[in-house]
């Protein structure tokens, strides 16, 4: 059988599956619900809009809208300003860009005065085949270790629709990744609710525990449903709050059954979900087979998702194979 010419390019971030039902720009039109009715809502960004999908906000409230021009220090800084005077800012930028161009005022600004800015980044992880200058494979590992910082990963459209009013709420910084444009539609079909700081069971199942979070936790469902007609019963534990980690259920989870643990994330195996899983099992002396399945610590090529998603074992079809391997 002749495989299917890849169509995509680098440049494309879309992960929807063809055919798959999406939601677009779920995040802009969240924000826009939200500032209806709170009018201390405030957008910045880095000459982004459009990319993130801070336009919609731009183009409803003009006034409430900040461009700032290519400078991600002072997007930041600016949004450290507004928070000041009682407003809520979200900044928005690519996830490269907040975090390596702009750690040290997030950190020195931002997160040691506590101020309730909340950092909604694009192309977080390997979501672009853009090469290492855009793919932010260790944003989640820099962010975790600035005290006083939130860290989420969302799965999919109806997951962001409810985190934006919830990290309104929050007070604090917040650092959120962000999918863009025609967001996949995966967690309604599972009754889901967002909790800040709370991890979700969606399936159950007594050979593997799979603990993920981000765009991981959807291929991770995909591969639970073709494992299950091989006789492989997988439980799907959605974590999408990284930091806080909500240690009470991952613990509950793990020692529930004697099974194998496998945690999957769409970030380096460095300093992301799966290191702060084996910090948990190791700071409370709990024995698992723990199992990791993340983006090696390289920097990664370019060129189309699909491929790149089969490379690097985050695909759903490379998630089933390493499952049965370690399962044989």
């Amino acid at each position: 059988m002749t495989k299917k010419k890849l169509t995509t390019s680098a440049m494309i971030a879309s992960i929807a599956e063809e055919g798959q039902e999406t939601i677009s720009a779920p995040f802009g039109h969240a924000l826009n619900q939200l500032a209806e009715k709170h009018s201390n809502i405030v957008g910045v960004t880095a000459d982004l809009a459009k990319y993130t999908d801070l336009h919609l906000f731009a183009q409803k409230y003009p006034d409430r809208f900040f461009q700032v021009g290519i400078a991600e220090q002072l997007a930041i800084a600016t949004a450290g300003g507004l928070a000041k005077t009682g407003l809520i800012p979200f900044v928005t930028t690519y996830a490269v860009f907040a975090t390596r161009r702009a750690y040290e005022f997030i950190h020195q600004i931002v997160a040691e005065e506590n101020l309730n800015v909340k950092i909604a980044v694009a192309l977080p992880g390997l979501t672009t085949g853009y090469g290492p200058s855009h793919q932010a494979t260790e944003d989640i590992a820099m962010m975790r270790a600035i005290p006083n910082m939130t860290v989420i990963d969302p799965c999919d459209a109806c997951e962001i629709e409810q985190i934006v009013p919830a990290i309104a709420d929050h007070q604090g910084p917040v650092y959120l990744r962000l999918l863009r444009g025609k967001v996949p539609v995966v967690l309604k079909d599972y009754g889901y609710k967002f909790e800040l700081g709370k991890a979700k069971l969606l399936e159950d199942g007594n050979d593997v525990l799979m603990i993920s979070t981000g765009i991981l936790t959807m291929r991770v469902l995909e591969a639970a449903k073709q494992l299950r007609r091989e006789g492989i019963n997988i439980a799907v534990l959605h974590c999408s709050t990284i930091k806080p980690l909500d240690n009470e259920t991952i613990l509950q989870e793990i020692t529930k059954f004697n099974r194998l643990v496998v945690v999957a994330e769409n970030h380096s195996e460095i300093g992301g979900l799966g290191e702060a899983v084996a910090s948990l099992l190791v700071k409370q002396q709990v024995m698992a087979n723990v199992k990791h399945i993340a983006l090696p610590d390289q920097f990664l090529h370019a060129g189309a998702l699909p491929t790149l998603h089969d490379q690097y074992g985050i695909s759903t079809s490379a998630i089933c194979y390493s499952i049965k391997t370690w399962l044989a």
